[in-house]
């Protein structure tokens, strides 16, 4: 496994545990907490990888990671 799949393996893991969690509360309430969360405790490197792996279509990520995507912060690239 290169480096590259392996941190992209590694945030898909960590946005869909947040997202199973979140599936059990209202959808609107679960994509704002999810998106919440992200913002909150993501660091800006972290997002920007995430929206990486969404800018390449999402592969792997849950449904609930890819509609709470417009309200995560994208941060500005590096």
């Amino acid at each position: 496994m290169s480096h590259d799949s392996n941190w992209q393996t590694k945030l898909i893991t960590m946005a869909n545990q947040i997202a199973r969690f979140m599936e059990s509360k209202p959808h609107a309430e679960g994509v704002a907490g999810l998106a919440s969360h992200i913002n909150d405790f993501w660091e800006p490197r972290m997002r920007r990888q995430l929206f990486d792996i969404l800018d390449q279509g999402g592969t792997g990520l849950r449904p609930l990671v890819i509609e709470a995507a417009p309200q995560i912060r994208r941060p500005a690239t590096a």
